[in-house]
């Protein structure tokens, strides 16, 4: 199948194009960025340090839909949200790896995909889609007596905070424990806060060097922790997640759908 690749010249452009050329059942056939990346004009597969591939990084949103079968975009939440209106008009598919939404552009997607085929996942990792399951499991059998804390460390160049991982993993816990996150959420401590409320989630942020991606899951009581971790050794497994989730979803009823449904992993 055909794949156009949106922030082609990021760090997980750059190995989604890299990967896609090893997968013989995908070819990248489309590249974009914003106007003004000074690699616009460029060979994706230069960029990508795979050699020319006779693709160049592009603005042009519709002729990028118009040759391929599947739109994988890793870019902004403004920008992710153009090119999900644009590919809603042509009933071809999207995967989008992209964070950092609010709930009023999550709900916008969640409109869009009712016309066309989307895949939405804030990790593209089986690692990660596993834990988001695990999570769920050791939250509805614990219960309220285990408090709940959630740490994640990212790159310094990392743009949003908590990510979009860790974001999931609270709400998972939370809609597992019957609470609303936007009550019990607690995003960093500071000062004479108070003894810990029992039913908080707390979601800490930390940033610094080339950390590719880590999320501890703490569930803590009197006399015990338990951990649930994920480390991400690099963006590789993410990119071979999103080339999975557009072989998976191009031809599916339209919808939206998560790297759960792809790894069936739901219940």
């Amino acid at each position: 199948m055909k794949i156009a690749v949106s922030g082609a010249a990021g760090r997980m452009g750059r190995r989604i194009t890299a990967l896609a050329t090893e997968n013989p059942e995908v070819e990248v056939v489309a590249a974009l960025e914003m106007s003004t990346n000074p690699l616009m004009g460029q060979d994706v597969g230069v960029v990508a340090g795979v050699g020319n591939l006779g693709v160049f990084i592009s603005g042009d949103i519709d002729k990028a839909i118009s040759k391929s079968d599947a739109l994988i975009d890793f870019s902004s939440p403004e920008a992710s949200l153009d090119h999900l209106r644009a590919v809603s008009k042509t009933g071809k598919a999207m995967v989008i790896g992209t964070t950092g939404f609010s709930e009023d552009q999550k709900r916008q997607v969640a409109d869009l995909a009712k016309n066309m085929k989307c895949l939405m996942a804030p990790n593209m990792s089986l690692g990660v889609n596993l834990l988001f399951t695990l999570v769920e499991k050791v939250a509805l059998a614990l219960g309220d007596a285990y408090d709940v804390e959630i740490v994640e460390s990212h790159h310094n160049q990392k743009k949003d905070a908590p990510s979009g991982t860790a974001v999931k993993l609270a709400e998972i816990i939370a809609d597992s424990l019957k609470r609303d996150l936007n009550e019990v959420g607690v995003y960093g401590r500071k000062g004479i806060v108070g003894a810990r409320k029992p039913s908080e989630i707390g979601v800490m942020a930390l940033r610094g060097g080339d950390i590719v991606g880590e999320h501890t899951v703490m569930f803590v009581t009197g006399g015990e922790r338990l951990e649930l971790i994920h480390r991400a050794h690099s963006r590789d497994a993410f990119a071979r997640g999103a080339i999975q989730a557009a072989i998976w979803v191009h031809d599916k009823p339209n919808g939206l759908y998560d790297m759960r449904d792809v790894l069936g992993l739901k219940d």
